[in-house]
């Protein structure tokens, strides 16, 4: 296998995030070989509707992760059975609707990736130890040459350990099973990128969404509700200006050969149909 491209989008919220990643897709000169993206906030900062997952799986996406919002969209139930390309997190229960992971054959090489959900700070969940663990073994099995996981999580330290005991277990010099790890949920996009034992690594890959926003939400509601302690409804920041987080990992069959943070500003004019892209938002 020669180098390969893989592109990690940090969680997507809202239309300004949809139109920024689409934006930014389509201005790529050369596409990568694989893009994952997250999309639980995707719908209006809450979930996934069918009409936003169809809009975006025709963009270039070829495989969505999500959270626990996912389910925030009620028609979730009526789409996620027969939508082949989202995950949701694979520590639900057993019988909860949807996957937790898939395999994907990309220029004769197959990729896995996992969805998964932390413990600390977030509702109650099976172990996601024990459940990457063995679905790690289970993709194995079925040819995966490399996997990828997204590990949806509020604590650094739990995505911290988490990585480096898959890691530690998975991967040996020059030969690295799992190629990427990328934490998402918190929104804000932390400066560790690295590789450990052959594995891509980032704590949280930030979002994409409005930047002019709190993580992607409307600055007045979210001072209301943080201020006061009293319910109030989150509103999407509809700022012109968007950023993009994520990350770019290059591959081999030996393992992750590097991976840069992804960080850009996108500047879309609707009435122009303009698309502005610089770097360093």
């Amino acid at each position: 296998m020669e180098t390969m491209k893989i592109l990690f989008f940090g969680d997507i919220t809202g239309r300004p995030g949809r139109s920024a990643v689409k934006s930014y897709l389509a201005s790529l000169t050369e596409r990568p070989d694989f893009v994952i993206a997250n999309i639980e906030n995707a719908s209006h900062g809450f979930g996934l509707t069918k009409k936003n997952y169809e809009d975006l799986n025709s963009s270039g996406i070829d495989c969505f992760t999500s959270g626990n919002h996912i389910w925030d969209k009620k028609d979730i139930y009526d789409y996620i059975e027969s939508a082949e390309n989202l995950l949701r997190p694979i520590n639900y229960p057993k019988g909860t609707h949807g996957r937790g992971s898939q395999i994907f054959e990309v220029r004769n090489h197959k990729i896995g990736v996992i969805n998964a959900l932390g413990r600390v700070f977030m509702p109650p969940i099976d172990s996601p130890w024990e459940t990457v663990s063995s679905e790690i073994e289970n993709l194995k099995s079925n040819g995966a040459e490399s996997i990828f996981i997204d590990f949806h999580a509020e604590a650094t330290a739990e995505k911290i350990c988490f990585a480096k005991y898959l890691s530690a277990k998975y991967n040996t010099e020059g030969n690295a099973l799992i190629k990427g790890f990328f934490g998402t949920h918190t929104h804000v996009q932390t400066a560790d990128e690295t590789i450990i034992n052959g594995m891509a690594y980032i704590t949280d890959a930030g979002f994409c969404g409005a930047l002019n926003s709190v993580i992607g939400m409307e600055f007045s509601t979210s001072l209301k509700r943080l201020s006061t302690s009293l319910p109030e409804r989150y509103e999407i920041a509809q700022d012109g200006d968007a950023q993009i987080n994520g990350a770019e990992v290059l591959i081999d069959r030996t393992g992750a050969a590097r991976i840069t943070r992804i960080n850009v500003k996108v500047s879309n004019n609707e009435s122009e149909k303009e698309v502005n892209i610089d770097s360093g938002a």
